[in-house]
């Protein structure tokens, strides 16, 4: 966002130029036709910083909805590292309780 601010301002200068270099640096020269210039800058101006807005506006969403499968993917990552675990800590059990039986016998 701070480089389209930048961009703008940068634009904004160059149309001030031009507007006093069109003039011969008076400013009573300035005649209807430069008004309706500058409207049909504003208008690019906006139809620009519009594209523009909806361009990262959906890169933004895009990245927000990776993050959060990302996050769904540790979480559920996690789950079957728990179940692995538990699993590993029955199979230990019963082959505890399957060797004292033997032993037993």
């Amino acid at each position: 966002m701070k480089s389209i601010t930048f961009v703008g301002i940068v634009l904004l200068l160059v149309s001030s130029v031009l507007l006093y270099l069109s003039t011969g640096f008076a400013l009573n020269e300035i005649k209807m036709s430069h008004f309706v210039g500058v409207l049909g800058g504003i208008g690019i101006g906006l139809i620009f910083g519009g594209m523009v807005g909806y361009v990262s506006k959906g890169s933004a969403i895009k990245e927000e909805q990776k993050r959060k499968e990302y996050l769904q993917l540790q979480k559920e990552k996690l789950d079957l590292e728990k179940q692995a675990a538990e699993l590993a800590n029955q199979q230990t059990i019963s082959k505890t309780i399957s060797s004292q039986d033997q032993n037993n016998l």
